[in-house]
């Protein structure tokens, strides 16, 4: 079916929202037309489109129509629906999704619906709020389940559950992370998690850019500071735009720091370990293997609650290597490219090795550990131009 396969392609994709209003918030966009926004949509790279066709959100059938003749890509009909009659005029409507909320449903509606839907050609996404929920979509096989971070009685945003409960989604399954994604850091923390797609609605509708703004958090390689040992140098890093914030937890590191500092929203810290993690706040872990007479080893994998999520490769310590873009390039799945990365180099690195995520420490420096702000600005600009 068209809206599974097409969450299911490789990487991160995103079911971009159209939305009026929306409870927690309001009106957001209120004279917004569907048509031109879901093309917009399409044009940013979104994989579908949700149309919110519930008059809570000022949405109705109409807008799910608009949407249908101006896009070919798949629509996801999202509202509360319980019987059959709204599945079969969602597909009267254009849909090739609807959206099951367990939280509305037991266990014999939603497998009724599912079973209807199925006969109806739509696919469904069965959304979960919590862990409960979450094992019912998982018991009634649902092959497509969200699990939503906002509490819908009181629309409070919870991304550490949501993270964690996307992580038990089993791989057999496409795993959807719905609401709260703002930033490149937070669609990355979900796609770490298990996310096959994240749901993207409130960022999009109150961007300047619809279009643009979903173009952004799709956006690759990720861009990581490393070596960050100061407030203002990570403060830097996230007005330049970075990703991800690295912090080097080797003490045998000329660019050790003994804690991960707070990071804002807009980034994704990274405990740096040499030989084994340890202990730290930070989500994930970036551990080195050790190489004797030297600070590290040149490989190096990414942990996000010890299972590794990525692999960096790393030119060996203190020297140069002139096959390393091509090795990496040959180097299959998530790969965070890193080794003398600066803005003169970062452009042509990311043309030849198409990585998940670049890195770079020394060479943004005015002293070990000491980010220079100018050389911090131009390696991300670079990097995400």
């Amino acid at each position: 079916m068209r809206f599974r396969d097409a969450l299911a392609e490789p990487g991160l994709g995103a079911i971009a929202e159209f939305k009026r209003r929306s409870p927690s918030l309001g009106d957001i966009r209120p004279d917004a037309e569907p048509g031109p926004l879901a093309a917009d949509y399409a044009r940013a790279g979104a994989a579908a489109v949700s149309i919110l066709v519930d008059e809570r959100f000022a949405g109705d059938w109409d807008d799910l129509r608009a949407a249908r003749a101006s896009v070919t890509l798949p629509l996801l009909a999202k509202g509360f629906f319980s019987t059959g009659e709204h599945l079969r005029t969602a597909k009267e409507a254009g849909a090739d999704a609807v959206l099951l909320l367990l939280r509305d449903l037991d266990d014999g509606q939603t497998a009724t619906l599912m079973a209807l839907a199925a006969e109806l050609g739509l696919d469904t996404l069965v959304e979960a709020h919590d862990a409960g929920e979450l094992e019912r979509a998982i018991a009634l096989g649902a092959p497509v389940i969200g699990v939503n971070a906002r509490d819908l009685a009181t629309f409070e945003i919870d991304r550490s559950t949501q993270l964690d409960l996307v992580a038990r989604i089993p791989a057999d399954r496409i795993a959807i992370a719905e609401s709260g994604i703002h930033t490149r850091a937070q669609g990355a923390a979900a796609e770490l998690a298990g996310a096959d797609a994240v749901l993207v609605g409130s960022a999009l509708m109150q961007a300047p850019g619809p279009g643009e703004k979903l173009r952004e958090l799709l956006a690759r390689p990720l861009v990581k500071v490393c070596g960050l040992t100061r407030e203002e140098d990570v403060a830097v890093a996230a007005e330049a735009g970075a990703d991800l914030a690295g912090f080097n937890l080797a003490p045998e590191s000329p660019r050790a720091t003994t804690a991960v500092l707070p990071v804002p929203d807009e980034l994704l810290a990274v405990a740096v370990w040499v030989g084994e993690a340890g202990a730290s706040a930070a989500p994930l872990d970036q551990v080195h293997e050790r190489e004797a007479g030297k600070v590290r080893g040149r490989g190096a994998v990414l942990l996000r609650d010890g299972e590794q999520v990525a692999r960096l490769l790393d030119l060996p310590w203190e020297e140069n290597d002139p096959g390393h873009w091509d090795r990496a390039a040959a180097e299959p799945g998530r790969v965070m490219l890193a080794g003398k990365l600066a803005a003169d180099n970062v452009a042509e690195a990311i043309r030849r090795v198409r990585p998940w995520a670049v890195d770079a420490a020394s060479r943004l420096e005015s002293a070990p550990g000491i980010k220079d702000p100018a050389k911090v600005r131009a390696f991300v600009e670079a990097a995400r131009s």
